[in-house]
């Protein structure tokens, strides 16, 4: 066992360290611990954080959750800081601290707060640990990260969609061979590789980057008066953007999508129009707040808030360059073009605009248009003279990932009426056809991110992603990430050890909730039926309602009646502003529906319908089409053309706002049963038997419940 000692009032990396039956340790040492000194008031202290090493001196008085976040420490944050969730528990290897009312005689953490108390009282608080948005740092610590609230391990699923798109490209290349200087004509060499331009290629008085300038001369040279100029016509103007030496065949384009989750990057041959490489991360603003009005009030509450989310999110896109470039063997100076898409608060933080604006009505967008600028304007590790363009925002939270998805699946090049949602922590809703299309956004909330779940989590190794329970028997089957087999498979119990079972992840969420209902282990208004316990003893008491258990093992599972409100919140959002879209374009049904992003790709439709989700459909006709923001990105990237398309289409799409529509709330009350209080779903009833309606009495304050079938 070992033991950490960190002196109060040492210098940055003076830590004091003693340790017993450490191996391979000459002599070895005594188990004694220093005793912590103060001799004088120290105005900061020294915190690690571990398993990631990080370290920092930070003001007495500073919150932990703020330390780790200026380190770029990963804990997860879905209230934004204010002690609601819990998913920022902490442990403290060192140093003791007040709790329950019991006070400690030298604390290296603030005394155990009243908002600590209240989630202890309400929920689980195991007694080694802290909320760190709560706990205050009042000496040198070492603070140990636990696991299940990292979200580093998070599976990042945004991949690149094959897709043949037909190249016009923004930005050439374009090679020259310029007459060397004479005596006679005496031009400078930039004019003289501007003639060449115009004798050869038809460009005409182009404009030059002023970077390129100090360059002319020495590039002209060691290309023996040849050289490769990059020419973009992003501005409508001819703009000459890069140089080489000589003769240069490498061209390349960056797709960036910024979710507020996950951010994908999709690096292209613009010669051939291949995706030469694509790379995820989890967006590390999830740092600063779950969701997106998270982080727009942690940007509210901290002066500096809004630089330190759009540091994080434009490093994470360097490294994703990093990441891209170094797969396909490419040099990230032959990126001359890139293309960004993401929903309103990411577009406005990467642009390092304010985002406050975006927290309340009437939801300004400080820009909507389509924006072209250099690289070089937001520090981009890619040619100095690349050109970037980001997509239109639609609406005040209906983005630029909208914008590429509608680009990508087309709504407005069908006939038929065609419903497009990406499915989020704020829900982007496009619906329409040719002759007129409607979007909105709706406010879901990380729900089905696995947030807001007793035993939910992101996407990773371990999480649980599908489900199927024996209507007689209440027995479920599960499948996990990293695990092919189902759990009643020999070959699951031979690999789930080396990812274990962790969680539910959201497509296992609704499935759950989803197989529960199908199996009557929940009635149509959300309740779950304490009587089914006589079936199976997966039902149990949960003090005045009752759980599922969906997992036992060395973590239990357990479905509570308060997750399943949760879902039932987030599902009626959504199916409320699909219903307002519905009604605008006076339409009962729509004829097919496509699903976008990564959450959107692993939902099975069937269960999607069954749960209320999304409007009735054939279930044929409903489909997943993965990250098309990503694709609508690679589009508007090799095509100039698409980027004409969306910025047209943008212009005339009718924005709803389901904050300002009356009748969102009666849609939102009918959205909460499932799969819908009034809306019959005949074509899902066609291919699944949905079960009898049923409500169930309050309780008895026992635990017992009396079962009253409706007639």
């Amino acid at each position: 066992m070992h033991r950490v000692v960190v002196k109060v009032g040492a210098a940055a990396g003076d830590a004091v360290v003693s340790a017993s039956e450490r191996k391979g340790d000459a002599g070895g040492m005594d188990d004694r611990v220093t005793d912590v000194e103060q001799d004088a008031p120290v105005k900061d202290a020294l915190v690690l954080f571990m398993p990631s090493g990080r370290r920092g001196r930070f003001a007495i008085g500073t919150p932990v959750l703020d330390a780790a976040r200026s380190l770029g420490v990963y804990i997860e944050s879905v209230c934004g800081g204010r002690g609601l969730c819990g998913r920022c528990q902490i442990t403290v290897a060192e140093g003791k601290f007040a709790k329950h009312g019991v006070t400690s005689a030298a604390t290296h953490l603030s005394p155990f707060s009243t908002t600590e108390e209240r989630y202890a009282s309400k929920r689980t608080l195991a007694a080694d640990r802290r909320l760190s948005c709560s706990a205050l740092v009042a000496g040198d610590l070492v603070i140990d990260v636990p696991t299940d609230v990292q979200v580093n391990r998070q599976v990042v699923r945004k991949r690149a969609e094959s897709r043949a798109i037909p190249r016009d490209l923004m930005t050439d290349l374009c090679y020259v061979e310029v007459e060397q200087p004479d005596m006679e004509h005496p031009s400078g060499d930039l004019e003289r590789i501007l003639a060449a331009l115009e004798n050869d290629w038809g460009i005409k008085d182009p404009t030059v980057d002023f970077h390129l300038l100090p360059r002319v001369q020495t590039l002209l040279r060691l290309g023996e008066w040849k050289v490769t100029a990059a020419v973009s016509e992003a501005a409508g103007r001819p703009a000459v953007t890069a140089l080489w030496p000589g003769f240069h065949n490498s061209a390349l384009g960056l797709a960036v999508d910024i979710g507020s989750t996950t951010i994908a990057a999709h690096l292209s041959s613009l010669l051939s129009g291949r995706t030469l490489a694509s790379a995820g991360t989890s967006n590390p603003q999830i740092r600063f707040g779950e969701d997106l009005m998270s982080r727009v009030s942690y940007v509210m509450m901290n002066p500096d808030g809004h630089q330190a989310l759009t540091k994080a999110v434009r490093e994470a896109i360097t490294t994703l360059i990093g990441k891209v470039c170094a797969e396909a063997g490419a040099d990230a100076t032959d990126i001359i073009d890139a293309v960004f898409v993401g929903n309103p608060i990411m577009h406005h933080l990467f642009l390092g605009i304010d985002p406050r604006e975006l927290g309340g009505a009437p939801f300004a967008l400080a820009t909507s248009n389509a924006l072209n600028f250099r690289a070089s304007d937001l520090g981009l590790p890619i040619n100095e003279g690349a050109r970037v363009y980001t997509l239109p925002c639609i609406a005040g939270h209906v983005g630029a990932d909208a914008a590429g998805a509608t680009l990508a699946e087309g709504p407005h090049r069908s006939d038929g009426i065609t419903l497009l949602v990406d499915v989020g922590t704020n829900a982007e809703i496009v619906l329409g056809s040719r002759e007129r299309i409607v979007a909105a956004s709706s406010p879901t909330g990380p729900a089905f991110e696995g947030a807001e779940i007793s035993c939910g989590q992101r996407a990773a190794p371990g999480a649980v992603e599908r489900v199927r329970i024996d209507p007689q028997t209440l027995v479920p089957r599960i499948r996990v990430i990293g695990v092919d087999a189902w759990s009643d498979e020999p070959e699951f119990a031979e690999k789930v050890d080396q990812v274990g079972v962790t969680g539910v992840c959201g497509s296992g969420i609704i499935e759950a909730i989803a197989e529960m209902y199908l199996a009557g282990i929940i009635t149509s208004d959300g309740v779950l039926d304490g009587s089914r316990a006589e079936v199976s003893d997966r039902i149990i008491a949960d003090g005045r309602t009752f759980s599922y258990v969906l997992w036992r093992g060395d973590h239990q599972l357990t479905i509570t009646q308060n997750d399943v409100r949760s879902i039932q919140l987030a599902k009626a959002a959504l199916y409320a502003g699909v219903k307002l879209l519905m009604d605008r374009l006076g339409i009962g049904e729509v004829d097919r529906i496509k699903l976008a992003g990564a959450f959107g790709t692993y939902i099975d439709p069937k269960y999607a319908m069954v749960l209320g989700l999304i409007p009735d459909c054939d279930v044929k006709k409903v489909s997943s089409v993965g990250n098309a923001a990503g694709t609508g990105a690679r589009m508007a990237l090799l095509n100039k053309g698409y980027r004409k398309e969306i910025e047209d289409l943008v212009s005339r799409i009718e924005k709803i706002e389901t904050a300002l529509e009356s009748k969102f709330q009666e849609h939102f009350v009918n959205a909460m049963a499932l799969p819908n209080k009034i809306d019959p779903f005949p074509k899902l009833r066609q291919s699944v038997e949905l079960p009898a309606p049923k409500t169930i009495e309050p309780s008895d304050g026992g635990g017992r419940r009396r079962r009253r079938r409706k007639v």
